[in-house]
């Protein structure tokens, strides 16, 4: 009846069943245990109109045109440019570190000499890491570099991943940077935008096609079993292809361990006056148990005389009772997924694709532009 299963109903399973259903003209049937579509992206408007994220904020960016083109099949774009503030010190300033944020921050004499020494090494507008500028012999920015790491990055860092410092990989701190200019936008993209009518509407079109079949509410161990190179559908042996975005360890029932996450509590707070904080999202490195505060209108503008924010507390992943959202790299988790890999290799028609299925992190753009791959040298 199906030559295609997709497990997963979020944005990398919406890709592969909208190229398989539209352009191959294949039935596919879609699995998904929660009972919503969208996966972590899923967004739902509330009882005062405004547009939730239910898994943290969500922000459209990319560099890829094609990306950018084919989601736009699928919806219209509110053009959005993201901007974070940091409570540093009892103030806010953006971020990244830019030089406006050295200006707030330090004194004036210091901030001049360093946006001097800075510009003196690199063009205007370049991002500058912190393991660069750590390396450097000048005295004043290896000064600078050890002030940043201490006062944004190290404790935010620490509650994210619940690790101590000198736990934290090198790379990650490598990926800090200084901004040379005052441009206080998050990301740099050429494209940046929300969905219109949030990503749900956009990826509810995807998945809204006469060859796709969606069961919610469904985990895939109900239907489906991996055995001795074979895949089987309610016991019948299945000869189609199967596209697996689900956790690999589940899928083979953890035979090895369970690669571990890190997850995410969400605590929403409804409240009575039109804006709580001037940016969508305000981080709080070295305050509070909680990582960050999005305030949800910045993203879709609704008028309305209450607001709805959402404050992020990192916690671990535990299966069964909250979500996986970032695999925790380590050699030993890098090892166990390469045994898990040996073991998918045994069936051909299996197919894997998504963060939980490749056990990475991926922005929303690279899983769309992943799929998009995936589809053309796995399916096509």
């Amino acid at each position: 009846m199906f030559n295609y299963i997709i497990v997963g109903a979020g944005l990398a399973g919406a890709v592969m069943a909208e190229r398989i259903a539209d352009e191959l003209d294949e039935r596919v049937l879609v699995i998904e245990r929660r009972n919503h579509i969208s996966g972590n992206c899923y967004d739902e408007r509330d009882e005062n109109g405004i547009i939730i994220h239910k898994y943290g904020p969500h922000i459209f960016h990319t560099d890829y045109r094609e990306v950018f083109e084919y989601l736009s099949r699928f919806t219209e774009w509110r053009e959005y440019q993201h901007r974070v503030l940091g409570s540093i010190d009892g103030r806010l300033v953006p971020l990244p570190f830019n030089l406006t944020s050295m200006r707030e921050l330090l004194p004036e004499s210091l901030s001049r000499r360093l946006e001097e020494k800075l510009l003196e090494k690199h063009p205007h507008g370049a991002r500058v890491h912190i393991l660069e500028l750590m390396e450097e012999d000048d005295p004043d920015l290896r000064f600078l570099a050890d002030y940043i790491y201490r006062k944004v990055f190290l404790n935010y860092t620490m509650k994210q991943w619940g690790l101590k410092p000198e736990e934290i990989d090198p790379e990650v701190t490598g990926r800090v940077p200084v901004v040379l200019s005052n441009d206080d936008r998050y990301f740099q993209d050429t494209y940046q935008a929300v969905p219109l009518r949030g990503y749900t509407g956009m990826i509810g079109r995807m998945l809204d096609h006469p060859n796709i079949k969606l069961m919610l509410n469904t985990s895939h161990d109900e239907v489906l079993e991996l055995r001795d190179g074979s895949i089987f559908v309610m016991g019948s042996e299945f000869r189609g292809k199967l596209v697996f975005t689900g956790k690999i360890d589940e899928l083979f029932n953890y035979r090895y361990g369970e690669l571990p996450y890190r997850s995410l509590d969400f605590r929403f707070e409804a409240h009575d006056m039109e804006w709580f904080q001037e940016a969508a999202t305000i981080n709080y490195p070295n305050n509070y148990d909680y990582t960050r505060i999005t305030e949800f209108k910045h993203l879709h503008p609704v008028r309305s005389e209450r607001t709805v924010i959402v404050k992020e507390y990192p916690c671990s992943h535990v299966r069964g009772e909250n979500e996986a959202c970032y695999p925790i790299f380590t050699e030993e988790t890098r090892e166990m997924y390469r045994r898990y890999l040996e073991l998918a290799a045994d069936y051909d028609n299996l197919v894997l694709v998504g963060r939980l299925a490749e056990y990475r992190y991926y922005d929303m753009d690279d899983i769309v532009k992943r799929s998009l791959e995936v589809f053309r040298e796995r399916i096509l």
